[in-house]
C-alpha cells in the first residue's frame, strides 16, 4: 500500500492542473467524489454572489438589470459557445434541463420536420425519459421506442442505428451515461441519425466541463445540460440550450415566455417571437443563480477542455486498476466500460452492500463522499481540477478495509431522500 502512496503522490507533484485545487473550497479531512452531482463551491464565486447580493442588488436595486445582469446573462451564454465551440448565439442559458428539454423536444416535434417516433435508451437519465412520455401522452399521437441493451454498462450500438434506421424520428441519448459513464460516439450517431432523417438530442449534463466536446467537428444541432456537476455553477444552477443556427429558423418556443419576445420591454398585447436562440427564453433570468457559473466555466476554460479530459482520462484508468487490484477480490464489481476511451468522469462499482459501504466511507479520520445510484452503484466522479490520484488511492484502500473488517454492518440500510 505505501507504494501505492508513494506513486499517486508522484503523479500529483507532475500533475500540471495541481493549482486549480486551491480555487475551490476544501474541507479538511474530506475527498470528494461526488462532483458528478455537485461540484465544489469556486472561492470566486462566494466572493462574486456576496457582491451581486450586497452591491448590485442592495444599492443598484432596479439598476442592475442595465448595469450588468442582462449583460452578465449574454457573457455566460458566449463563454459556453466557446467551451463548445458553438457559433455566436446559438447558445442560452437560464432555464433547467427538463425545461429545456421539453421545450426543444416539443418544437422539433411541432416542426413536423422529422416523424413523430422519438427513441431513447435504458442508458439515459430517468427524467429525460420522463419528459419523452409526457409529450407523448400530450400529444395523443407519437410512439416513444426505448431501446433495452439488456446491460446498464454500454449501448449496444448497431441495436441503437437499427431503431434509428427502422423507426427515424427524434433521438434523446445522455452523451455520459449517468450510471456507468459510458461515453457515445457523438459524429458516428449525428451522421447516421441525420442520414436516416432523423436528429439526436443530446444532454451533455455528465459530460460537460470534464469532456472535450466540439459542436461543430460533431455535427451536433441540438444539445441540453445542466451547470451544476463538472461545472461547478453551484446547486441548481440554470441549464444551457444549443441549437444549431440553421436549424433554429425552423424551430418556435411552444411557450410564448416574456423574456422570448423580440421586445419584452414593450409590453406589447402581441407575442413577436425573437428571431434568434432567445426565442427559447422564458420568464425573468435567475440572477442570483446565473452567477457563479461564470466563475465555474471561467476555471475550465483557463485549465483547458482537452487537458481537464486528459487528466480524467489518466485518473480514471489508474483508479480502475487500483479497483481491479484491491477490490474485484472482496466482491466488488466494475460497473463502468473497461477501455478509458469509453468512459466519461466517473467509475462505478457495486457490492452487495453498496449503500451501507457508502456510509460507512463517510466516517473516520478521513470521509469520504461517493455518489450512489439504485439498486447498487457505488460511482465515484472524478473532478480533475480538484480530485488528486492520492484521493483516489486512498478511497480505494478505505473500500477495501470496510469490507474486510465488515464495518458496513454498523449502519441501517434505510436510505435518505437524496442520496
Amino acid at each position: 500500500m505505501n507504494t501505492e502512496i508513494k506513486l499517486s503522490q508522484k503523479l500529483d507533484q507532475n500533475d500540471q492542473l495541481k493549482n486549480f485545487k486551491k480555487e475551490f473550497i476544501n474541507n479538511n479531512n474530506e475527498i470528494y467524489l461526488d462532483g458528478n452531482s455537485l461540484g465544489k463551491l469556486p472561492i470566486l464565486s462566494k466572493i462574486k454572489i456576496k457582491n451581486v447580493v450586497e452591491n448590485e442588488w442592495g444599492n443598484s436595486l432596479i439598476r442592475g438589470w442595465n448595469d450588468s445582469w442582462l449583460e452578465m446573462v449574454d457573457r455566460v451564454s458566449c463563454k459556453l459557445e466557446k467551451l463548445f465551440n458553438a457559433s455566436k448565439n446559438e447558445i442560452i442559458i437560464g432555464e433547467s434541463t427538463s425545461v429545456y428539454l421539453y421545450q426543444v423536444l416539443s418544437s422539433l416535434l411541432n416542426s413536423n420536420k422529422y416523424k413523430h417516433h422519438f427513441i431513447s435508451d435504458n442508458l439515459n437519465f430517468p427524467s429525460d425519459l420522463y419528459i419523452i412520455n409526457g409529450i407523448c401522452k400530450e400529444k395523443k399521437g407519437p410512439t416513444s421506442v426505448i431501446v433495452d441493451y439488456e446491460s446498464d454498462i454500454e449501448a449496444n450500438l448497431e441495436m441503437l442505428k437499427n431503431s434509428i434506421k427502422n423507426k427515424p424520428g427524434i433521438i434523446c441519448l445522455s452523451l455520459v451515461s449517468y450510471k456507468s459513464s459510458w461515453i457515445y460516439p457523438m459524429k458516428e450517431l449525428n451522421n447516421w441519425a441525420l442520414s436516416h432523417n432523423s436528429i439526436i438530442v443530446w444532454d451533455l449534463s455528465h459530460a460537460a466541463g470534464v469532456v472535450h466536446i466540439d459542436l461543430k467537428k460533431t455535427n451536433t444541432h441540438v444539445a441540453v445540460g445542466c451547470t451544476y456537476k463538472f461545472l461547478n455553477g453551484g446547486p441548481g444552477s440554470p441549464a444551457y440550450l444549443y441549437i444549431k443556427t440553421d436549424l433554429l429558423k425552423s424551430l418556435q418556443n411552444p411557450i410564448n415566455g416574456w423574456f422570448g419576445h423580440s421586445n419584452p420591454f414593450s409590453f406589447s398585447e402581441d407575442f413577436d417571437q425573437d428571431k434568434g436562440i432567445k426565442r427559447f427564453s422564458n420568464g425573468t433570468p435567475s440572477i442570483l443563480s446565473i452567477t457563479p457559473i461564470e466563475i465555474g466555466v471561467d476555471l475550465v476554460l483557463k485549465a483547458g477542455i482537452k487537458s481537464i479530459e486528459a487528466k480524467s482520462k489518466k485518473q480514471s484508468e489508474y483508479l480502475k486498476n487500483l479497483i481491479i487490484k484491491f477490490l474485484i477480490p472482496l466482491g466488488f464489481k466494475l460497473e463502468s466500460p473497461v477501455n478509458c476511451l469509453n468512459r466519461g468522469s466517473h467509475i462505478s462499482i457495486s457490492h452487495s452492500e453498496s449503500w451501507r459501504i457508502c456510509k460507512s466511507l463517510q466516517t473516520g479520520t478521513i470521509k469520504i463522499i461517493p455518489d450512489y445510484r439504485p439498486p447498487k452503484y457505488i460511482r465515484l466522479g472524478i473532478s480533475p481540477l480538484y480530485t488528486s490520484f492520492e484521493d483516489l488511492t486512498k478511497t480505494v484502500f478505505k473500500l477495501a478495509e470496510i469490507v474486510k473488517n465488515k464495518e458496513y454492518l454498523k449502519y441501517s440500510k434505510e436510505r435518505p431522500r437524496v442520496t
